[in-house]
């Protein structure tokens, strides 16, 4: 479902990034609050930016309820304790122009002559980072009220002739360069320490040791973790190790770290038939994502403070 909502939401600009974006510019005019949803004031520049947006896009739509709607999932976010970093928005924006065989400077300037601008279009991917979370968790949240329990999800399986599926099962370290905020200027030689200690890791036995003597590195064990549970910015990564192996270093909001793989083991038990099928009703398509989307929407509008100027 994450996976739908991102792609979904920026894929159908991949056309037009193609196209001749001159006759988009759009003429500069004075900015002045349209809305204020909870608070959160909406101005008529944020409203020329999402026009211009829907129109690079050929996808019609009511510019200012977009924004309105943005708005709210921001709020939600924030009150879900929701943080997308600007890198990860970077990086995001960086692949999306990659995939696009344009570099990212190339991309800002075609967003800037279509009068959408990079901020814009990166502040949207913002948004749309964070309401996946906020959906997953909200998807989460129903299911624990009503879900599949694991003895139910082995019944069922039984039911329909199945064996039980298997998941690999992880034991994972953890190892962060703590780089606060202030002293990002070094994160290259940080980064450089790293590497150099990941270069060393045969397991997961002896990464303490490796780590005295180092300023400001934590080591911490993330215990048993099955595939389905890795965080979706390190699985890839992960699922091509073996027991032994690391992955590369990158960098994140604490610095810069690697997560090293202490064991792996192929294992079959009621946890793993539980989220198979909660994977497959979080997955069951589009209209699914987009019916829990809506209905989330609708209740935080519901319940906001909506002022039109």
């Amino acid at each position: 479902m994450r996976k739908y909502l991102f792609s979904a939401g920026i894929a159908l600009l991949v056309a037009a990034t193609s196209l001749s974006v001159a006759t988009y510019a759009q003429p500069a005019q004075a900015s002045e609050i349209k809305y204020i949803v909870n608070d959160v004031p909406i101005t008529s520049y944020d409203i020329q930016r999402r026009a211009a947006f829907l129109k690079l896009q050929k996808r019609k739509g009511d510019a200012g309820q977009e924004m309105v709607e943005q708005t709210l999932r921001q709020v939600e976010m924030k009150r879900l304790g929701i943080r997308i970093s600007d890198k990860q928005v970077d990086d995001a924006y960086a692949r999306f122009a990659g995939s696009n065989k344009l570099k990212p400077e190339q991309m800002n300037q075609i967003l800037a002559q279509a009068g959408v601008t990079a901020g814009h279009f990166k502040e949207y991917i913002r948004t749309q980072m964070g309401w996946n979370q906020a959906l997953g968790a909200r998807f989460r949240s129903e299911q624990g009220g009503g879900g599949t329990s694991e003895q139910d999800a082995v019944r069922r399986m039984l039911q329909q002739g199945g064996a039980k599926p298997s998941a690999t099962e992880y034991m994972l370290q953890q190892v962060i360069f703590v780089v606060p905020a202030s002293e990002r200027g070094s994160i290259g030689k940080r980064k450089r320490e790293a590497d150099a200690m990941r270069g060393r890791f045969n397991g997961c036995e002896q990464t303490r040791e490796f780590a005295k003597g180092l300023l400001d590195v934590t080591v911490r064990d993330l215990g048993r973790v099955l595939a389905p549970q890795l965080p979706p910015e390190w699985a890839d990564q992960i699922k091509k190790l073996k027991a032994g192996g690391a992955t590369p270093v990158r960098e994140t909001d604490r610095g810069v770290e690697f997560i090293g793989v202490c064991s792996a083991r192929e294992v079959s038990d009621d946890k793993v038939a539980q989220m198979v099928f909660q994977a497959e009703g979080a997955g069951a398509g589009n209209e699914k994502a987009d019916e829990l989307s809506k209905k989330y929407l609708d209740e935080l509008r519901a319940k906001a403070r909506i002022v039109t100027r």
